[in-house]
Parts: structure tokens; C-alpha cells; sequence
């Protein structure tokens, strides 16, 4: 199995001029060769393949215009030209939209390596056209015997350097017996089938006030001005503050779940048409519940787990755990309520324990079990109406 060790780490100035060069050849190859298929397309309704760019690229080395892509390693922008293939068949297989241009300002900046254009020897790792390594923070081992086959490195907005590292990886196999049902939530940010509940930090809402006075500082600088890239910066470090610190608890969270059980039932929330709702939509952002979805399958992958996803509309909080009644209306505010059975429920623990049922009949039967519930007119359950109508001698409709 592939998988990819990420570090920061601290360049030269001679290395981040030669990298911050090479990420604006990659777009500039990038973008010409977007231009170049759009417009074959267009006039002449042509299909420009990666070997049509690939000689493209070479005769644009030779102009003077474009002299300068021949300062900085070919192999990134090789690289650049297979993404772009890529993009195109993702896109006419209708798993995403038309490729767009790369911009200098929005676009992430990044160049990928492949095995002919670094050497990584003794933990150092070296790039062509550099002479010395680059001075990575090695945060945690790579796998024993692990060798990279592809190096990326990338720069983020609040202009801290990354290297990405492929390397083969083999997890160990782990045994897991358990399992558990998610509800997720905005006051607990999970509650599990267990009773346990997770306590929501709401990383945004600590920086929250930070982020505005940095915001407003922003604003008033001047567009262009070294004041106004200065406080870009700040606003930018903010957000990365918050991002990083969300996706730790998020990693150590998957982490445990995924570990301690076999099969893991989660909610098919469409969290894209929830956050129109402007009320709650700062919260659920902050929640980030697809962000833990995609951790959460990724690493059950790994480990060989079951994560089964139930359909968004069932009514897991309105659904008696005991009986299987189910209730008329739930609102928002209602965090406990008592079933006609006499079972005093916790809104989101009941709800976390039917998504467990639920998925666990999924997995059985194919999905669609339910527990018998009381009808809303009659009061009783479906089996004792059955019942009633063949000994009075109705026929069923």
C-alpha cells in the first residue's frame, strides 16, 4: 500500500528562489498547455493527447520567449503536463468539471519529483538542479526500508514549506471486534452508540475574535503595498492555526475509533446543503463532518474495516431504541424525551444507537430492517393489525 509521509521543512534562500521558480514554470507549462487543448478543441475539434503537450513543451524551451523553463528541472513540468491529462480524463469521464487555469495568487504552489529528479540517501534528501539536501524536520520515521518513489513540495499560504514523500507502506494487521455507531452533532461534535460523547472545541470560535481584528487590519492597508502583504500573512496564519489544530483532533479521533472497532456506522450527511442554512453554517463548517468521514474511510481502508453509511433520511432521532416507536415531531430543542414505553431517551445516544442498528441490518440484510413500530393512527404495531384483519376476515389491500 502507497501512502504519503508529509514535512515541513526550512529551505535556503537559494532553495526557495530555485523552488518558487519552478513552481511558476509548472504553472506557466500548465496553463499554456490548458490554452493549446482548449483551443484545438474549439477550432478544429481536435483532442491534443499528454505526447502532443510533452512535444509542445520541448519546442516552447527553444523560443526566447520561453527560454527560461529550461532553468529549472524538466521533470516538474512533465509532471505538470500528466496532472492536466489527468484533470481531462476526470472531466469527460463526468467525475469533475472543465480544468481551469492556474492562478499566481489562488493556486496551490507546488512541484512533484519523480525518482529521476531527486536522491534520497541516509535520510537527505536532495533535488535536482540543488547541490545541497533539504533541511526537513523528520517529525516521525519513514517505514523501515521505505523508499520515496515520488517527492512533492509545496508552499502554503502562510508560507511554510512542505515535503510529501510516496513511499510503499505496509500496516500492520490489528483485530477489532467491536461496533459502534456516530451521531454527529454541533454541542458534542460526536456522540457514539456507547453513551460516550465527544466534546466539540470549536476551533474557530476560540480564534474567532483574532481573525476579525486581523480581517479589519487588512482592509485598511492599501492594495499592493508590502504593509498589506504583511497583514495578509497574519490573517493567512491564523487560519492555518486553525486548520491544523481541527485536523489534529480530527487524525486522533479516526485514529481511536478505527482501532478499537470492526465496523463503524456513520450518517450520509450532505453537509453542502446544510450550511445554507445561515444560522448554523459558521458551526457546521467549524465541525467539519466530511472532513471525518473522509479520515475515517481512508484509515478503516488501512486497517481493514467496515464503515457503513446510513441513508440521511432515516429517522435515527425520532426512533425509540427500546420499542421502535417512532415520534411525531423532534425539534431541535428538545435534547431528551420519554417514549410511550416508558424509556427515558437521550436525543443524540438513542440516535447513535438506531444508526448502529441500522447499519448493522445494512450489512445482514441488505438495509431496510427496521425495527417493528406502532402505528401513528392505531397504536399498534403492524404484526398485531396483520393480525386482526385475517381473523375478522379482511382482506389486505
Amino acid at each position: 500500500m502507497k501512502r504519503v509521509f508529509k514535512y515541513r521543512f526550512y529551505p535556503t534562500d537559494t532553495q526557495a528562489v530555485e523552488l518558487s521558480r519552478t513552481f511558476g514554470c509548472v504553472r506557466k507549462v500548465y496553463n499554456l498547455a490548458l490554452a493549446a487543448r482548449t483551443e484545438a478543441w474549439t477550432l478544429r475539434q481536435e483532442r491534443v493527447t499528454y505526447n502532443a503537450t510533452s512535444a509542445l513543451l520541448t519546442g516552447w524551451k527553444k523560443t526566447e520567449e520561453l527560454a527560461f523553463l529550461n532553468e529549472v528541472s524538466c521533470v516538474p513540468l512533465q509532471q505538470g503536463l500528466r496532472h492536466l491529462q489527468a484533470a481531462f480524463t476526470n472531466f469527460f469521464a463526468k467525475r469533475s468539471r472543465y480544468p481551469r487555469f492556474k492562478s499566481k495568487k489562488r493556486s496551490r504552489r507546488s512541484a512533484e519529483y519523480t525518482n529521476s529528479a531527486f536522491r534520497y540517501r541516509d535520510g537527505r534528501l536532495t533535488l535536482a538542479k540543488m547541490t545541497e539536501p533539504l533541511d526537513i524536520v523528520w517529525s516521525r520515521p519513514l517505514p523501515e526500508g521505505a523508499s520515496p518513489s515520488t517527492v512533492t513540495v509545496s508552499r502554503d499560504s502562510a508560507d511554510r514549506w512542505f515535503v510529501s514523500l510516496l513511499c510503499n507502506d505496509v500496516i500492520p494487521e490489528t483485530t477489532a471486534t467491536g461496533a459502534v455507531g456516530i451521531d454527529a452533532g454541533l454541542a458534542h461534535l460526536f456522540t457514539l452508540s456507547t453513551g460516550e460523547k465527544m466534546a466539540n472545541p470549536q476551533h474557530e470560535r476560540a480564534d474567532r475574535a483574532r481573525l476579525a481584528r486581523a480581517q479589519r487590519n487588512l482592509a485598511r492597508k492599501e492594495k499592493g503595498s508590502d504593509n498589506r502583504a504583511k497583514a495578509r500573512l497574519k490573517v493567512a496564519r491564523i487560519h492555518t492555526r486553525i486548520a491544523d489544530r481541527r485536523r489534529d483532533h480530527l487524525h486522533k479521533l479516526t485514529t481511536r475509533l478505527v482501532r478499537d472497532n470492526q465496523t463503524i456506522v456513520i450518517e450520509d450527511l450532505t453537509v453542502r446543503n446544510m450550511v445554507k442554512n445561515h444560522t448554523l453554517a459558521r458551526a457546521i463548517s467549524d465541525a467539519a463532518w466530511r472532513q471525518f468521514r473522509t479520515m475515517l474511510k481512508y484509515k478503516a481502508e488501512w486497517h481493514g474495516r467496515d464503515v457503513v453509511t446510513v441513508d440521511r433520511w432515516f429517522p435515527s432521532s425520532k426512533l425509540c431504541s427500546a420499542c421502535g416507536a417512532q415520534a411525531e415531531k423532534m425539534p431541535l430543542n428538545i435534547r431528551q424525551w420519554t417514549c410511550r414505553c416508558g424509556v427515558v431517551h437521550d436525543r443524540d445516544v438513542n440516535a447513535a444507537r438506531n444508526i448502529l442498528a441500522e447499519g448493522l441490518s445494512v450489512i445482514a440484510c441488505g438495509g431496510g430492517v427496521r425495527p417493528q413500530r406502532e402505528s401513528s393512527r392505531t397504536g399498534q404495531s403492524p404484526v398485531k393489525q396483520e393480525t386482526r384483519r385475517v381473523t375478522a376476515g379482511i382482506p389486505r389491500l
